[in-house]
Formats: C-alpha cells, sequence, structure tokens
C-alpha cells in the first residue's frame, strides 16, 4: 500500500514532498523514535496524536488514523539512515527542527531518556542535518514544556 510512496521518497533525487505526504513521512520518523526501546507504549502513540493534531490541525481521530498509517510506513520503511536523508532532502529545515522537538517529545512522554532512544535521536538530528546546538535546544524547550 506505501510501497509507491516509499519508492518516492527514497529516489535518488526525490522531489519536495506534498504537505500529505510529508505528513506521513514526519510522523512515520515519530513512530520509529518512539518503538527503537523495544516498546511502544500508549503514552508514546497518544504523544504522537497530540503532536500530529497541533502540528497538523487534525482532529483527534485524523491524528490517531495519521498514527496507524505511519506505522505501517513505519514497518515498512527502509533503514534509518537512507529513510531520513530522504527526509532531509525533500523537507524545509525549519520543519525539521520542528521534527527534532517532536521526537523529544516522544523520546520523554514516558518520563525516561533511554540511551537507545538518546542514540537514535543524535543519529535522526544528524541525518536530518540539524546540528548539535539546534537539537539541544529542541530538548531543553520540550523540557520546559513539560
Amino acid at each position: 500500500m506505501f510501497s509507491d510512496f516509499l519508492r518516492r521518497l527514497t529516489e535518488p533525487d526525490p522531489a519536495p514532498l506534498q504537505d500529505s505526504d510529508a505528513r506521513l513521512a514526519l510522523t512515520a520518523l515519530l513512530v520509529r523514535v518512539a518503538r527503537s526501546d523495544g516498546q511502544f507504549d500508549a503514552d508514546e502513540a497518544a504523544r504522537i496524536d497530540r503532536i500530529a493534531a497541533t502540528r497538523y490541525g487534525l482532529s483527534p481521530f485524523e491524528a490517531a488514523k495519521l498514527r496507524g498509517e505511519a506505522e505501517a510506513v513505519e514497518a515498512e520503511a527502509p533503514d534509518t539512515v537512507r529513510f531520513t536523508r530522504a527526509i532531509k532532502d525533500a523537507v524545509p529545515y525549519e520543519d525539521r527542527i520542528g521534527v527534532i522537538e517532536a521526537l523529544w517529545q516522544v523520546v520523554l512522554a514516558d518520563g525516561k531518556r533511554e540511551a537507545e532512544e538518546d542514540a537514535l535521536l543524535r543519529l535522526v538530528a544528524n541525518l536530518l542535518g540539524v546540528n548539535d546546538r539546534d537539537s539541544a535546544l529542541a530538548r531543553q524547550r520540550v523540557d520546559k514544556a513539560g
């Protein structure tokens, strides 16, 4: 079902993503980070739904539907390196910084920072072309917001 989307996303020279495709790709990345510690619990799913609803102006039902689609994309997506590089090539920098904030929200949703999640987030930020300073500032904004 999502193979055409993933093929377009991982082409050698991908075109900028349409809004709906960007939403799906970025939400799939949130799911990937949430799953990185081997547990994808209801708190993390609810946090992703809230992020999607707020970021994209979706109803709770629409946000949950997007997350469900993103879970399927994430399961079929290539390795994290190729997946994030494809997003980097198709999404403007400012939006990628917002994604890093959202990723920190997911990592911190369960109240714990697992080493696997930290490592993956550092890798993802680097692959998205977001520098360490901007990633750290994004984490601090999320920490302050609670």
